[in-house]
């Protein structure tokens, strides 16, 4: 099969299900939800700020998270994989086209999430400076493009890995809502460790994160920095699931 073949097969499995298409209206709702809510209760204009609008896009990447492990780990539950395996007998090439199909779909939810819930905070407080006048306004907007088509990457690559999908969610929201979050409890260099979780970092990328912000704490790298070390965990994580599944039966 030709590469064009193998995109429109993962394209296929992927929008051909409801579940993608719920996780990513769920992803935007809840990030337009929530900015409204915070914009609407922030009582002084100059509170706000380009950055402020993304502060809900942490709750969608991790919905994008849960569709790139559905999209991957189901494929193993429901015996497609194989399927697609008998068809491409070398398996990196149908894996890398999951990786990119998924990405791309996930990249354009980040677009969305980013441009939605920031022209809620315009519509909602219009004296606020929030114009897109600078190259770090755009990158908080549009850069949510790239960490959720790398958060997507993640996801292909953890529901490879478990190949549960059970206990593939049930790690990653582990990690998302309660580990990341408790590194900050350990004594001493608990602000020095958070500082490098890969969420924190997608965060520190598109604007500062908010409880970095609010901790004071001084981030050890730059927006670009905090990028591709959030894209060098996705890309480990991504091609050790490829390589594994290379190896083993499906």
């Amino acid at each position: 099969m030709t590469a064009a073949n193998l995109l429109r097969a993962e394209r296929i499995k992927l929008l051909s299900t409801r579940a993608p298409w719920w996780c990513a209206g769920i992803a935007v709702v809840l990030a337009i939800g929530y900015t409204a809510l915070f914009f609407g209760f922030v009582p002084l204009e100059n509170q706000t700020t380009v950055a402020t609008t993304q502060t809900a896009s942490a709750m969608g990447r991790t919905v994008v998270l849960v569709l790139a492990i559905l999209a991957a780990a189901t494929e193993f539950n429901w015996g497609t994989l194989k399927l697609t395996f008998q068809a491409v007998p070398s398996r990196v090439p149908a894996l890398l086209a999951k990786g990119a199909v998924v990405g791309l779909f996930s990249g354009l939810i980040g677009l969305i999430v980013g441009f939605c819930s920031w022209g809620i905070a315009y519509l909602i407080k219009p004296a606020a400076d929030l114009g897109l006048a600078s190259g770090a306004d755009w990158r908080a907007v549009a850069g949510q493009g790239l960490t959720f088509a790398l958060t997507g990457l993640l996801g292909v690559g953890l529901g490879l890995l478990f190949r549960s999908p059970a206990f593939a969610l049930v790690f990653a929201l582990a990690w998302t809502q309660l580990i990341e979050g408790l590194v900050m409890l350990i004594p001493r260099v608990g602000g020095d460790i958070y500082q490098w979780m890969p969420f924190v970092a997608a965060n520190q990328f598109a604007g500062p994160d908010l409880t970095v912000s609010m901790l004071k704490l001084a981030p050890p790298l730059g927006p670009w920095g905090y990028l591709t070390y959030f894209g060098g965990i996705c890309v480990i994580v991504y091609t050790a699931g490829l390589m594994i599944t290379h190896r083993r039966d499906a």
